[in-house]
């Protein structure tokens, strides 16, 4: 699972299937409060979205 920035979304998938779980990535938008608080791997900025193989999204509601 990967999160990350609009501009760097396309590099999150990319790693994604590079990983091989065999899996199409999926790509979700995290919610307000998430943007708020996540950074996106691969920059400085707030990440926008959970890159993942499909099996690995999880979400705790509070």
């Amino acid at each position: 699972m990967h999160y990350s920035c609009l501009e760097h979304v396309d590099m999150a998938i990319d790693i994604v299937i590079e990983e091989g779980s065999g899996e199409p990535p999926q790509l979700e938008e995290l919610t307000e409060e998430l943007k708020q608080s996540t950074g996106c791997e691969f920059c400085r900025n707030s990440a926008i979205y959970i890159v993942s193989n499909g099996r690995s999204i999880h979400y705790v509601d509070n």
